[in-house]
C-alpha cells in the first residue's frame, strides 16, 4: 500500500514539476519553461576540482591560482548556457507510423525541426521508459532531423507512443538538458498469426453447368512455374511478390475444373470452445496465407462482411477488424 502511494505521489510531483502533459497534437515547441537542466556526474566532479583550486588558491596566495580557478568557473558557466539553448526553440512534429503483428516493435516517425539559425548538435532522444537514449541527431540550422523510434507491442488493438524525452550535454558535458513530449501518435497492433494453424477452410461447390472442363475453367490459385505451362497463364502480378516464398523466379495461374472453390473466412464458423485470442490469430494467418497464394476470399466477423477480394486494401480491412474487435484499446 504504502509503494502504491509513493509511486502516486511521485508520478503528481514529476507531472507538476516536469510539466508532463498529456497528448499533445500537431506540432510542438520546446519554449523555456520546458527545458530543464542539472550538473552531470562530470560536472559535479568539476565543481569539486573548482573548490580545490580555490582553496589553494588561497591558503598559498596564488594569483595564478585565482586567475584559473575563475577561467574554468566561467568555462563551466558558458557551457550551462550553450547546453541549455541546445534544446530551447526546437519544434517537435509527430509522423506516420504502420500497423504491426502483437509482439513486433512498433516504430513511430517524429521529427525535430530547428528554425533558428543555430545549428544543434548530440540531441539524445528515445522513449521516456527507455533509460539511455538509442538514437543521436543533430538538428541543422533551417532543417529538419526525422527520427524513427521503437517500442514493443503486446496486445492486439491501438498502440499509442510513449513519451519522448530529449537529453543534451553539448558541448562539455558538464550540464545535461532535457525536455519531454507526449506525441498525439498511435499505431494498430494486429493479432500476431497462428503458426500452426490449420488448412485454409476451402469450400467446393458445382458450378452452374454441373461440370466443367478440368484445368481451364476455375481459377484456383498461383504456384510455381513448371516447363509446358503456356505463357498466357503466366502471373505477372505476382511474379515480383512472391517468387521468394514460390521457391522460382516465374508462376503461373492455376485452374480446376468441374467445382468452384470458394474460401470464406468465418469468425463465427469457429469452434466457441477455442480461446478468442486464439482464434483472431487464426484469422490473421489464414489471412496472410490466402494473399500469399493470391486466392480471393470473403471475410465475416461480427458487423464486418467483406466479399471476396485479395489485395493490400482488403487485408487491411481483414486484419483491422481482428485488431479492434470486442472494442480492443
Amino acid at each position: 500500500m504504502f509503494s502504491a502511494i509513493r509511486t502516486l505521489v511521485q508520478r503528481k510531483t514529476d507531472k507538476w514539476l516536469f510539466q508532463l502533459r498529456d497528448a499533445e497534437p500537431g506540432e510542438v515547441l520546446l519554449n523555456q519553461r520546458r527545458v530543464f537542466i542539472l550538473p552531470t556526474g562530470a560536472g559535479l566532479g568539476f565543481v569539486v576540482l573548482l573548490v580545490v583550486l580555490l582553496i589553494g588558491a588561497t591558503n598559498y596566495n596564488l594569483s595564478l591560482g585565482f586567475a584559473l580557478t575563475f577561467v574554468l568557473g566561467v568555462c563551466a558557466v558558458v557551457d550551462m548556457y550553450f547546453t541549455y539553448r541546445n534544446l530551447v526553440e526546437l519544434h517537435l512534429q509527430p509522423g506516420r507510423s504502420q500497423p504491426v503483428f502483437a509482439g513486433e516493435d512498433a516504430h513511430f516517425e517524429l521529427a525535430i525541426v530547428n528554425r533558428t539559425r543555430r545549428d544543434r548538435y548530440a540531441l539524445r532522444v528515445d522513449f521516456l521508459q527507455v533509460k539511455e537514449p538509442r538514437y543521436v541527431t543533430d538538428a541543422l540550422a533551417g532543417a529538419s532531423a526525422p527520427l524513427l523510434l521503437s517500442a514493443p507491442s503486446s496486445a492486439r488493438g491501438w498502440l499509442r507512443a510513449p513519451r519522448v524525452k530529449l537529453v543534451t550535454r553539448f558541448p562539455l558535458g558538464l550540464f545535461g538538458a532535457w525536455s519531454y513530449w507526449q506525441p498525439d501518435a498511435r499505431t494498430l497492433v494486429y493479432p500476431f498469426p497462428e503458426t500452426d494453424a490449420p488448412p485454409l477452410p476451402m469450400s467446393g461447390a458445382a458450378s452452374e453447368d454441373g461440370h466443367g472442363h478440368a484445368g481451364h475453367d476455375d481459377f484456383a490459385g498461383v504456384r510455381s512455374y513448371q516447363p509446358g505451362d503456356a505463357m498466357r497463364h503466366l502471373a505477372w502480378r505476382q511474379i515480383a511478390r512472391l517468387d521468394l516464398e514460390m521457391g522460382g523466379h516465374l508462376v503461373t495461374k492455376h485452374f480446376e475444373g468441374g467445382a468452384i472453390e470458394e474460401l470464406v473466412l468465418d469468425f463465427d464458423a469457429m469452434p466457441a470452445t477455442i480461446d478468442l485470442e486464439l482464434r483472431l490469430s487464426r484469422m490473421a494467418r489464414w489471412v496472410l496465407e490466402a494473399e500469399q497464394r493470391a486466392l480471393p476470399y470473403a471475410f465475416r466477423m461480427g458487423g464486418h462482411d467483406y466479399e471476396a477480394a485479395v489485395g493490400a486494401a482488403h487485408q487491411a480491412a481483414c486484419l483491422r477488424a481482428l485488431a479492434l474487435y470486442g472494442g480492443a484499446p
